[in-house]
C-alpha cells in the first residue's frame, strides 16, 4: 500500500507549478507588450518635449494639464461619447437580441451575419462610408430622414451641436450588432427549465423577460459596458477621418486621443504621454465601479 501511494503524493506535489507554467506564455506577452510600455509612459510624461535632448522635468507636463482647457473638453467630451454609447448600444441590442430569439428562427444566421458585418469592417473604411452619410445636405442622413420630415439639414460635421453625435451614431452602427451576437451567446446559454417552471407561475413573456433572462445575462451586460468603455476612450480612427484630425468646430468633437495625436504632430511627447496616462486613474475608477455594482447586485 505505501509503494502504491507514493508515486501519487509525487505526482500531486508537482501540479502546484502547472498553472503557472501554462500562465507563463500569457504573462510574458502582457509584460512586453502592456507593461513595459505604460511603464515607458510614464517615464516620457516625465520628460521634456521637442525632439531635442531629453530632460527630466518631473510633474511639470501634469501641472500644464491642470491649466489646459482643451484637455478638460477632451476629457469631457470622451465622457459624453462613452457614457452616449453604452446607454444607446446595450439596450438596443438586448432589445434585437431578444428579438432574433423570439422571431425569425429560419433567417436568423443570415441575419446575425448582417449584424455583425458593421463590426468586421475596419474603423477607416467605416468612417469612410460615414463621410457619404454626414456628407453636407446631399448626405443620406439628411436626405432619407431629415429632410423628408420636414426638418433643415444638418450639417453633422461642422455644426457643433451635432458633431459628437454624429460620432455616437457611428458607434452605435457599428458596435450594436456585435454585441448583439454576444447576448445572443448569453441566451443559448440560459436553462431551459427556467422558463418551463415560470410557464407554471405566468405565461406573460414579459414577466420571464424580467425575472429570468435579464438576471442571467447581468454578467454579459456588464461585460459588454466593459468592452464599450474601453472602446469609448480608445477611438481614434472614426473621429480622425470624420473631422480630419481635428476636434471639429469649437473643438465638439475633441476626444482624448484625438488631442494625443495633435501633441505628438507638434512634437509634445511628454505632454501627449502625461495625456495618457492621465486616463488610467479615470479608468481604473470605472473599472473598478462596474465591478463593484456587480459583486453587490449579482
Amino acid at each position: 500500500m505505501e509503494s502504491r501511494a507514493q508515486p501519487v503524493i509525487k505526482a500531486t506535489g508537482g501540479v502546484g507549478w502547472a498553472p503557472f507554467i501554462f500562465l507563463f506564455p500569457f504573462l510574458f506577452f502582457l509584460s512586453l507588450f502592456w507593461v513595459l510600455p505604460l511603464l515607458g509612459g510614464v517615464k516620457m510624461s516625465l520628460e521634456s518635449n521637442g525632439l531635442g535632448a531629453v530632460e527630466f522635468v518631473g510633474f511639470k507636463n501634469y501641472y500644464a494639464l491642470a491649466n489646459d482647457e482643451r484637455y478638460f473638453k477632451s476629457i469631457c467630451n470622451s465622457l459624453i461619447y462613452t457614457l452616449a454609447s453604452v446607454v444607446l448600444i446595450v439596450p438596443m441590442s438586448l432589445w434585437l437580441a431578444h428579438l432574433l430569439q423570439s422571431t425569425f428562427r429560419r433567417l436568423r444566421p443570415m441575419l446575425t451575419f448582417g449584424l455583425l458585418l458593421p463590426a468586421l469592417t475596419p474603423p477607416s473604411v467605416l468612417a469612410t462610408l460615414f463621410l457619404m452619410v454626414f456628407h453636407g445636405r446631399e448626405g443620406l442622413l439628411n436626405q432619407l430622414f431629415i429632410i423628408p420630415i420636414g426638418l433643415a439639414p444638418i450639417n453633422w460635421l461642422k455644426d457643433p451641436n451635432f458633431i459628437l453625435l454624429g460620432l455616437v451614431l457611428q458607434t452605435v452602427w457599428r458596435w450594436t450588432g456585435f454585441m448583439t451576437f454576444f447576448i445572443m451567446a448569453g441566451m443559448e446559454g440560459i436553462p431551459k427549465a427556467y422558463y418551463e417552471a415560470a410557464k407554471l407561475a405566468t405565461s406573460s413573456r414579459w414577466d420571464h423577460f424580467i425575472h429570468i433572462t435579464l438576471p442571467q445575462l447581468r454578467s454579459v451586460l456588464i461585460f459588454i459596458s466593459i468592452y464599450l468603455l474601453v472602446d469609448g476612450f480608445s477611438l481614434f480612427s472614426g473621429a480622425f477621418i470624420l473631422l480630419g484630425g481635428s476636434g471639429g468646430t469649437a473643438d465638439a468633437g475633441l476626444l482624448t486621443i484625438s488631442y494625443v495625436f495633435q501633441k505628438t504632430r507638434f512634437f509634445e511627447y511628454g505632454s501627449a504621454a502625461a495625456i495618457s496616462v492621465s486616463l488610467l486613474p479615470l479608468m481604473l475608477l470605472s473599472l473598478y465601479t462596474i465591478i463593484l455594482l456587480r459583486r453587490r447586485y449579482i
